[in-house]
């Protein structure tokens, strides 16, 4: 068997210290590396960690005999960030991780874009529904799945690419709207924001991170897919499964969205003051919105999910210790 390289960048975030992981676990590799600005989520043995900033040229010695790169560089929050940043750090990383690629000879990419290229819709969407995105976030990801599929089309016969679109992915050390759910239903103080039936398309982190390496192996030129549980869950499923799985009291107040949108104004302007706060209408907005999304492409390749929600739930707790989701 040929020896194989992987170059993970982005992989001192959330989902590249769990891809990590899970590639040193497989035995399989030389060399894993990670490339990023940031301190680890959690430090992986056997992987060298390197400072990688994608919105420069990669030098080639970051990983010379790459055989597989890992693109999950991106600035992601929203809102948090000006719009040109999004495009700054999206679309030159892909860029630069495309370049690399074509220096160092790699012909396999895998590429986290987002579900935001599909925009807000409160209507399913599949791999087959029409691109549009409605955030500078969403149209720089698009940007980039098209600067990636471009090295593909260099020569299709040779390479292959992966792009994966998740959806809200949770788990160890996620640190966001599910860490901070699960915090707020554990000191009883969480509020549905206008009602308790919004879909929140999710996935955990685990299956996330199995699923690229079941994209890889279904050797095809350009692979695109959803990546979520198959069942469409509500923001009270899920909040009904933090308290099965935790002992929380059942989430039930629900405030009217004018109230909240209201509230969140107030936090502007006290943040216009110099008392900062990451409460906003535009956050707001986003938690009361569907993200309807189906894996319908997963399902029809046979991708088998090791998790459901509340397994997954537990998973996530135990890693943290038992308590609290960390």
């Amino acid at each position: 068997m040929a020896s194989k390289y992987a170059v993970v960048f982005g992989g001192a975030g959330f989902i590249g210290s769990h891809l990590l992981k899970a590639l040193v676990a497989s035995g399989e590799y030389e060399t894993v590396v990670s490339g990023d600005i940031q301190e680890p989520r959690f430090v992986v043995e056997g992987v060298d960690y390197k400072r990688v900033d994608v919105t420069k040229p990669i030098a080639v010695d970051v990983c010379p005999n790459a055989t597989e790169i890992y693109n999950l560089a991106a600035v992601h929050t929203t809102p948090g960030h000006r719009d040109w940043e999004y495009y700054w750090t999206n679309v030159l990383g892909a860029t630069h991780c495309a370049d690399f690629a074509r220096r160092v000879g790699c012909n396999r990419i895998v590429f986290t874009s987002s579900i935001s290229v599909y925009g807000a819709s409160e209507e399913p969407k599949d791999e087959n529904s029409a691109l549009m995105p409605d955030s500078a976030y969403g149209r720089s990801k698009l940007c980039a799945e098209e600067i990636h599929a471009q090295w593909v089309n260099e020569n299709p016969e040779q390479r292959r690419l992966v792009v994966v679109r998740p959806a809200v992915i949770y788990g160890y050390t996620e640190r966001g709207n599910f860490t901070r759910l699960a915090h707020l239903m554990a000191k009883g103080r969480f509020l549905f924001p206008g009602r308790k039936d919004t879909i929140k398309a999710c996935g955990y982190v685990e299956d996330l991170v199995r699923s690229f390496r079941f994209a890889l192996d279904c050797d095809q030129t350009h692979l695109t897919y959803n990546f979520a549980h198959v069942e469409r869950f509500t923001s009270e499923a899920i909040c009904d499964a933090f308290s099965s799985v935790a002992g929380y009291s059942k989430a039930d107040r629900v405030v009217p969205i004018s109230f909240m949108m209201l509230g969140g104004f107030g936090f502007e302007v006290l943040n216009l003051l110099g008392l900062r706060s990451s409460i906003n209408r535009a956050r707001i907005r986003k938690l009361y919105r569907s993200t309807n999304i189906l894996p319908a492409k997963l399902v029809e390749l046979g991708f088998q999910y090791n998790y459901d929600l509340p397994k997954s739930l537990r998973h996530w707790r135990e890693m943290s210790g038992g308590e609290v989701f960390k």
